[in-house]
């Protein structure tokens, strides 16, 4: 599996602030092309154009500011074709206050499915 992880600015914070982000899924390394975009906002109130904006701000929440944690252990019963066609998601806009900006890079979207492994922060 090949990555480019970005570093997470995200920090967890004491009191609630502000959390509003971007989040993205784009063709190749560099994130030419966005294939999938949506918008998630958790508070002061939970909403965007993410199809499960609560799920989503619970995922997100859960990492504690640490974005690396939204990578989970791939799916051992799920194979994956090892061809290079690289895909990117990202997050980029305001966590608990504190702005963010992340991405990994997968070698193809089922690599990217298989790490991800249901979590619905991208789900979209």
């Amino acid at each position: 599996m090949t990555g480019a992880t970005g570093v997470a600015t995200a920090r967890p914070a004491t009191s609630a602030g502000p959390s509003a982000v971007v989040l993205t899924v784009t063709q190749g390394e560099y994130g030419a092309t966005v294939t999938k975009a949506a918008t998630l906002s958790c508070a002061p109130t939970v909403k965007g154009t993410h199809p499960d904006p609560k799920a989503a701000c619970a995922a997100l929440a859960a990492t504690t500011g640490n974005l690396d944690a939204l990578l989970a252990t791939p799916d051992p019963n799920r194979f994956c074709p090892m061809h290079y066609d690289p895909v990117t998601a990202a997050v980029d806009g305001v966590w608990q206050g504190q702005r963010v900006s992340w991405k990994h890079t997968f070698s193809n979207a089922c690599v990217m499915a298989a790490t991800l492994n249901g979590n619905p922060v991208f789900a979209f």
